[in-house]
């Protein structure tokens, strides 16, 4: 395991397979890379849990309080972080919420990542994902939009709009050796109307081998 304190960005290039961890200093931003591969979260807490980290130049009254933790934190940096192959996010009460007022506070957070392919499929479009042998294995699934440059569209105007779609993806797809993917408010439910959406998934086949390359929709319904 790599471990790194007190950065400014969190610049952990994590090879797959070895877990990469960092503390971030409040009204800092984590960056979390993947030089090969997909991040998979492991850990995320917003809070402190004890009085060295991030504590230059901080009074004794702001890092007293070793008690105090964001218990939605690792669902958040999941939420933004999970398959993607880098993920950029301010370590701010705004985004996690405020656990302990006045106390100085961090994210600490861990992750890997997953040697998996990723198919994305714009919204109205159609898809498939296979396994030239063994059988699929979904590792993340999102229906909305986590950034503007994904299925560029006039209406991609925000890049905070999305649903989990894990579970329901795990249900249609594990196990099989090729499953169809249909990118639509009437499968996945609309989080964001008037904002045009994709269904990106994070998969790889059980016997360690996945197939080739990110895959886009080409074509659009009519």
């Amino acid at each position: 395991m790599q471990t790194f304190f007190g950065l400014i960005a969190f610049i952990a290039l994590c090879q797959n397979g070895i877990e990469a961890r960092g503390a971030v200093c409040e009204g800092r931003t984590a960056h979390l890379p993947c030089e090969r591969g997909f991040i998979k979260l492991i850990s995320a807490s917003y809070g402190r849990s004890d009085r060295t980290t991030c504590s230059s130049g901080r009074p004794s009254n702001q890092l007293s309080n070793t008690q105090c933790h964001q218990y939605r934190s690792r669902r958040i940096m999941s939420d933004r972080c999970d398959g993607m192959s880098s993920c950029t996010v301010p370590v701010t009460n705004s985004v996690f919420s405020d656990p302990c007022r006045g106390t100085y506070k961090y994210l600490d957070v861990s992750f890997t990542c997953l040697p998996a392919s990723r198919s994305v499929t714009c919204e109205n479009s159609r898809n498939v994902i296979s396994c030239a042998r063994g059988s699929l294995s979904i590792h993340h699934a999102n229906y909305g939009r986590r950034d503007r440059l994904t299925c560029p569209h006039r209406l991609a105007t925000t890049s905070h709009c999305y649903h989990s779609q894990t579970s329901n993806l795990r249900s249609r797809c594990n196990g099989r050796n090729s499953c169809q993917l249909h990118a639509s408010n009437a499968i996945f439910s609309d989080p964001c109307r008037g904002v045009y959406k994709y269904l990106e998934v994070t998969y790889s086949c059980n016997n360690h081998i996945t197939s080739s390359g990110e895959i886009t929709a080409a074509e659009q319904d009519t």
